[in-house]
């Protein structure tokens, strides 16, 4: 089964299954390897951890499709993608999920928010008009050479329009043909809790660790329907905090030693990056 109908299926089961998110090909390795079903591609984690800079609309699909490309070499589970706005009008979405495809994807993700976006859980954004964003969703829909690549639309229209404005631009999305709805950084438990009744596609509930959204366990965010229930950026916050503390220890310490329970061993990297596999190829080539 290719990974676009194994990702359809994993959707389409609304188990709520949890997918981490992946900022460069080691972190989706590591995802991969922990036995998570999927991997989300974070632009967020991607502006963050490749340019050193907040998730405020600086990332380009030249290096969103560059990040998939290599992921999608190093990995064997489905990809979604954060395209963010699809960088620019519909035409613009038409050639980024053109591109996203080429590189790999399996879902490719569109939101409705004014660029330059920001992240959902700031303060300060604005959304285009129901109109536009139902045009690019279109637009998306129709890019696609493979019908089982997935649209996700997103919209942060909670922010700025309130919940139920929201919900009713959702359900355009859907109309205009988006495979999963997301709706970005409510803010009441209760209205978490009822998305899946409002809204009848497949759902994405995002669990920003510190965000603005109040935190469910994935298996109540099942019981209630949906099917995917993202963490962006638990492994790029688990990241900084890993190396903040095994930095700390080298600054005062004047050294890390591999039994310091602070960093993974010389073998569990190599066997991480498949050394062995590329000695093996070594050998066969020689």
């Amino acid at each position: 089964m290719s990974t676009r109908k194994q990702l359809k299926k994993i959707v389409e089961a609304r188990r709520g299954v949890l997918i981490p998110g992946a900022f460069n090909a080691l972190s989706a390795k590591v995802i991969e390897d922990l036995g998570f079903e999927a991997i989300y591609i974070t632009g967020a984690g991607v502006t963050n951890m490749w340019f050193g800079m907040p998730d405020q609309g600086f990332m380009g699909l030249a290096e969103i499709a560059d990040h998939t490309a290599r992921i999608r070499d190093t990995v064997n589970v489905p990809l979604l993608v954060d395209a963010d706005t699809g960088f620019g009008n519909a035409l613009n979405v038409y050639h980024t999920v053109r591109t996203l495809e080429r590189a790999g994807a399996d879902c490719i993700q569109l939101e409705d928010q004014v660029a330059p976006k920001r992240c959902g859980h700031f303060s300060g954004k604005e959304v285009i008009s129901t109109e536009e964003a139902v045009s690019k969703i279109k637009a998306a829909v129709d890019a696609r050479r493979d019908s089982d690549l997935l649209i996700m639309a997103r919209t942060d229209a909670a922010a700025t329009h309130g919940f139920e404005a929201a919900v009713e631009r959702a359900q355009k999305f859907a109309e205009a043909g988006a495979d999963i709805l997301f709706v970005e950084a409510v803010t009441k438990a209760e209205e978490v809790q009822a998305l899946p009744q409002r809204l009848s596609k497949p759902q994405l509930m995002n669990m920003v660790i510190g965000g603005k959204t109040p935190i469910f366990n994935a298996e109540q965010l099942a019981e209630l329907g949906f099917g995917i229930v993202l963490y962006a950026n638990a492994a790029l916050q688990g990241a900084v905090v890993g190396m903040q503390n095994t930095l700390k220890v080298l600054r005062d310490e004047k050294e890390v030693r591999e039994d310091s329970g602070l960093v993974a061993t010389f073998n569990e990297r190599q066997r991480l990056v498949s050394k062995p596999e590329w000695d093996a190829l070594e050998k066969r080539y020689s």
